[in-house]
């Protein structure tokens, strides 16, 4: 085999959308043109419509020529929010894999980048496996991209910071609306797994816990993430604590709650009445019904005998935290830079990988960070969740979090009352 063969590029993006994962596709195109494509190792770039699918088909309707896009439209297509060709929710097994090798082979792709989450990495872990086993020669990189930021071996995530910062922003208004008519105010966040997203919204308190018991902390009041075990009874009596001595009460709950056995509170809450996706999961961003279940329990438990319900109202945040158009400015640099780095690591003539973030400056005013790489089977199919330092008591995060999150979001406004 070659050091580094001669053929063509395509580039896919998968699973949910995010404000950057643009700035991913611009950076592996800005970077191939520098590099393998400038050697003339690379002769075309092509884009995967609706990620592997686009593969399989391999067809106008499935690929989209990228090679001699305008370096003014790919900065545009870079700063607009979502998948620009198009995304997938497939998680390839052996036999789609066997098609997307297929399709490569058709088109002569000797390059292959992915940008998505951990089911993404571990379609091009199958997909380099097969094409080992077939002795074709192509070279497939994986790019990170998660709002959940729940993919090991990266510091953070691109797109995490962006919708990050939405949620914080969101929580500081809603904060001040909970203030002016008092009231109980439940904020439903993404994350079915890892519960980063849902403590972001501690930034919105504008400064780092202090331990403080809930009635004693700025807005939200209480933080619920998966990691931790949800008991409603708790859950009634912390909200009570607060309400009582407040007249009003923020809360910011993960989708993903789950109970000390492990069973998620939401399809419970829905009583069988959910929506299932094609894995068998009961669909919880796109329904209100954990919000407005837990809405339920407080204003019943709540009630004294004979007397007035609080004002208990719902948010369900859902997909609107996704592509956002207003990122964090650190996230896009880095969504920019991990693209890049995939391209840099072909023309390196390196086989396979994932790009990983590893933070390498976290002093006030100086956080900075690098791009590395990890093996495909490191990052595959596999979960993180939010470490246990990150976490105070059962309704709270602690200071290390603001420290790691803080620098993620860009600047914040600063908000002021009577």
């Amino acid at each position: 085999m070659s050091d580094r063969p001669s053929g063509n590029a395509v580039i896919g993006q998968s699973g949910g959308p995010t404000a950057v994962i643009n700035q991913s596709l611009a950076g592996v195109v800005e970077g191939l043109r520098a590099g393998l494509a400038g050697s003339g190792k690379v002769k075309r770039i092509l884009g995967m419509r609706h990620g592997v699918r686009g593969m399989v088909k391999g067809d106008a309707d499935g690929l989209v020529d990228l090679t001699g896009l305008a370096v003014d439209r790919l900065e545009r297509i870079a700063r607009t929010p979502s998948a620009a060709l198009g995304s997938t929710r497939d998680k390839p097994d052996e036999a789609y894999c066997q098609k997307i090798l297929e399709g490569c082979r058709s088109q002569d792709i000797r390059y292959f980048f992915y940008i998505g989450g951990n089911d993404s990495a571990d379609t091009c872990r199958i997909v380099s496996e097969k094409t080992a086993d077939a002795q074709y020669e192509l070279r497939c990189f994986h790019v990170p991209k998660t709002i959940d930021n729940d993919l090991l071996e990266n510091d953070h995530t691109p797109g995490f910071p962006s919708a990050a910062r939405y949620v914080t922003l969101a929580l500081m208004g809603d904060a001040l609306d909970n203030a002016s008519l008092g009231g109980i105010k439940i904020n439903v966040v993404m994350g079915r797994n890892a519960g980063f997203l849902t403590a972001a919204a501690s930034l919105a308190r504008g400064q780092a816990s202090t331990g403080a018991a809930p009635a004693d902390r700025p807005a939200p009041h209480l933080i619920y993430l998966p990691e931790v075990p949800f008991s409603t009874d708790a859950f009634l009596a912390d909200v009570e604590a607060v309400y009582g001595k407040l007249g009003r009460c923020q809360i910011a709950v993960s989708e993903g709650i789950r109970d000390e056995k492990g069973e998620e509170i939401g399809p419970k809450l829905m009583r069988g009445a959910g929506e299932v996706d094609a894995h068998g999961n009961v669909q919880l961003s796109g329904s209100g019904a954990l919000g407005d279940g837990l809405a339920h329990l407080v204003k019943t438990g709540l009630t004294p005998k004979g007397g007035k319900a609080p004002r208990v109202r719902a948010d369900t945040f859902g997909y609107i935290q996704r592509c956002w158009p207003h990122p964090s400015p650190i996230d896009a640099q880095e969504a920019r830079a991990v693209g890049r780095y995939a391209a840099e690591l072909a023309g390196k003539s390196e086989t396979n990988a994932s790009v990983i973030i590893r933070r390498t400056s976290n002093a006030p005013d100086a956080y900075a960070s690098e791009c590395g790489r990890a093996e495909l089977s490191a990052v595959a199919r596999r979960t993180r969740h939010v470490p246990k330092e990150f976490i105070s008591g059962s309704n709270d995060v602690s200071v290390e979090f603001h420290a790691y999150c803080r620098p993620l979001v860009g600047e914040l406004p600063t908000l002021e009352r009577l």
